[in-house]
């Protein structure tokens, strides 16, 4: 039997590791357009910021490692061009050479392409968007002769851009179409304290205005928003990602709104093809509607439940949270679940808790601001939350999450047992008296 993945991100990688964990014998082929694989696009900013040295330290494998130690055969730098899913071949391109090959089963890990806005210089020389290592590696070269820089969007990659370039000398403007940084995942409330953070860097802001257009004759010279113009030498475009189905449709595979259109085993309305990442949409746990969760967490998960099931074993991908954490300079800014402004687009009726505590018991050396903001529903059910702080956020965020998932009541967290050291808690959890401040809320 042959498996042919369309894809080398961690949804497609994740998808062939573990079909060869489970069954040594199948064949199983893997076709990039990409030179690097296995490597987190994440990591990226921490490479220009000078956190981490080199981008060859996100490069976790080559093609060789897999071949020799997984017995994949990954072929890089090939273009997926055609599907013929009643024949059950694929058309690709190789150096120049048209290929075909056949498949039992086809998984479809083709992720999504970043969003490029449809306006004036957007081909500009010193225009970027970052997605890939090679991006990442001509924005640190182009950086490097630069003086100041846009960043277009203000999403986490966005914001960790802006850090890393500031980082690295240049004069860094924002520009965000929301009226807060950090939409998707945090309320006005909680962004104010991460812009307020950046703007003490050195990080300007503009709030509530889209970009117009991109100045300039062969390279950037500036921007212009609300008919001003701002003089910069460079532009990073961070507005989203849309993603890769066009050869989904080719294969006759059926979409949805949002990509891909999925069932709980990640198999798509073509019984032989999968699908996995960012190309797939998926179900919101708390309001049961399509979304896209195009994060790396997601994929990994995603990939294991498709390859057990091309091999045979049993297993459903839940719907999700959306979980996020990023790590902006020295804050750690996580959320989860619903944000209250998204509850109330939604009409759901909420009560908020929201505490500002320390990480540490407050005579122990190193203690650091920790805010936590939770959302119940009517029913005293958490159904979001969203922590900012300098320490330890992202393993709150987790548990937060695993509460939602299953169903605790503010009263369950503010009386649920939590472990203590002076070095790394209080003794009163600040995720306790977040609930307990939700819980006065409901008795007045």
């Amino acid at each position: 039997m042959r498996v042919v993945i369309v894809g080398s991100g961690a949804a497609g990688l994740t998808t062939a590791s573990t079909i060869r964990k489970y069954n040594k014998d199948i064949e199983i082929i893997v076709l990039t357009r990409e030179k690097y694989i296995a490597y987190s696009p994440c990591a990226i900013p921490y490479v220009i910021e000078g956190k981490i040295k080199d981008f060859d330290d996100i490069i976790m494998h080559s093609p060789e490692d897999y071949k020799r130690k997984r017995n994949i055969d990954i072929i890089i730098e090939s273009e997926v061009i055609d599907i013929d899913s009643n024949k059950n071949k694929v058309k690709y391109i190789k150096d120049g050479k048209e290929e075909e090959i056949e498949y039992d089963y086809l998984v479809l890990a083709t992720g999504s392409t970043p969003f490029i806005p449809p306006i004036e210089g957007v081909n500009l020389e010193g225009v970027f968007t970052v997605k890939t290592v090679e991006d990442g590696k001509k924005i640190l070269e182009y950086s490097e002769n630069s003086k100041s820089v846009a960043i277009i969007g203000a999403g986490a990659i966005g914001l960790e851009m802006a850090y890393a370039l500031k980082e690295r000398g240049l004069d860094v403007l924002v520009v965000e179409m929301a009226p807060q940084v950090l939409p998707r995942f945090l309320d006005p409330d909680m962004a104010e304290i991460v812009q307020k953070y950046l703007e003490d860097k050195g990080i300007k802001f503009i709030l509530s205005k889209p970009l117009e257009k991109i100045l300039g004759d062969k390279k950037v010279k500036g921007i212009c928003v609300d008919k001003k113009v701002y003089d910069v030498d460079m532009v990073i475009l961070s507005t989203g990602v849309r993603p890769n189905i066009e050869l989904a449709k080719k294969a006759g595979c059926n979409i949805g709104k949002f990509g891909i259109k999925v069932n709980d085993k990640m198999q798509t309305s073509v019984s032989n093809i999968y699908a996995v990442g960012d190309c797939v949409e998926v179900i919101d746990f708390i309001t049961k509607e399509k979304t896209l969760s195009p994060f790396g967490s997601t994929a990994v998960r995603q990939g294991k439940v498709a390859g057990k099931n091309i091999v045979g074993i049993p297993c459903k991908f839940p719907p999700v949270l959306n979980s996020a954490i990023s790590k902006i300079g020295d804050l750690e800014v996580g959320g989860t679940g619903l944000t209250a402004f998204s509850a109330n687009l939604k009409r759901i009726p909420v009560v908020v808790g929201k505490i500002k505590a320390l990480s540490r018991a407050r005579y122990y050396p190193g203690g650091k601001d920790l805010i936590v903001k939770l959302i119940f529903g009517e029913n005293k059910k958490i159904l979001g939350a969203q922590i900012v702080g300098y320490e330890r956020v992202a393993e709150r965020i987790d548990a937060l999450t695993l509460s939602i998932f299953n169903r605790l009541t503010a009263d369950d967290l503010a009386m649920g047992e939590f472990c203590y050291a002076p070095p790394v808690k209080m003794v009163n959890e600040p995720i306790s008296l977040a609930a307990e401040d939700a819980l006065n809320k409901f008795n007045k």
